[in-house]
């Protein structure tokens, strides 16, 4: 754990990195409102230590063993929605900049973000306020638009996405508590949306478009 002295915003690290950890922590002590109280390496770890040292603001990796930084960042805004998550990470698909706001992140940065720019994002989200990259906020807005991804949902998202892992449609309802039925229904409103026949058509489209990614 770092400390800087002074009336400063709370900032808790969390990534699995311990050389990301160190430099991010560096570069924040530089600022004098700006105080890291803790670091965690895992998901479970960030919710933990967000409910023992009130942080502001979660500075959030999406990768990491076990619980990852999307189901983190849900389970820290429905136990302590005052607590504010910004996510920094190297992954600027639809599908994990969609994941990460409906769970309840107010910002969204890459890992090539400059110094300046990751400290005022980190003030404005304490503030509240929605804090992203420039390359996000244009996927944000092209996916609003919907001429990005086509105007795939979150659930159609979360749909193709398990079809790229290779899951059925058995596995894919169990694992989001559907009917096949309704996956089946998903698929093809994503065939539709994309313009493809079948399952590899859609995911060779939604990879070559940026839409999701695979591990």
């Amino acid at each position: 754990m770092r400390t800087s002295a002074g009336p400063t915003i709370r900032v808790l690290l969390a990534d699995d990195h311990p050389v990301v950890r160190d430099g991010l922590a560096a570069m924040l002590s530089t600022q004098p409102d700006l105080t890291v109280v803790g670091e965690a390496a895992t998901g479970a770890e960030a919710l933990r230590q967000t409910a023992s040292l009130a942080p502001d603001v979660v500075l959030m990796d999406l990768q990491m063993p076990g619980m990852d930084g999307t189901t983190a960042t849900a389970a820290i805004r429905a136990a302590h929605p005052e607590v504010r998550v910004l996510v920094l990470t190297t992954y600027d698909t639809d599908a994990d900049i969609t994941a990460a706001v409906d769970a309840g992140a107010v910002g969204y940065l890459l890992k090539d973000t400059g110094r300046h720019e990751l400290c005022e994002a980190v003030r404005t989200a304490a503030r509240g306020g929605a804090a992203l990259s420039p390359t996000v906020a244009a996927k944000v807005l092209a996916h609003m638009r919907g001429d990005r991804g086509a105007g795939l949902s979150g659930r159609e998202l979360e749909v193709l996405s398990a079809v790229a892992r290779g899951q059925s449609n058995k596995q894919i309802a169990r694992a989001l508590r559907l009917s096949e039925a309704t996956v089946k229904t998903h698929l093809l409103h994503i065939y539709a949306k994309l313009d493809v026949r079948d399952r590899t058509a859609a995911v060779t489209a939604a990879l070559g478009r940026g839409i999701i990614r695979m591990d």
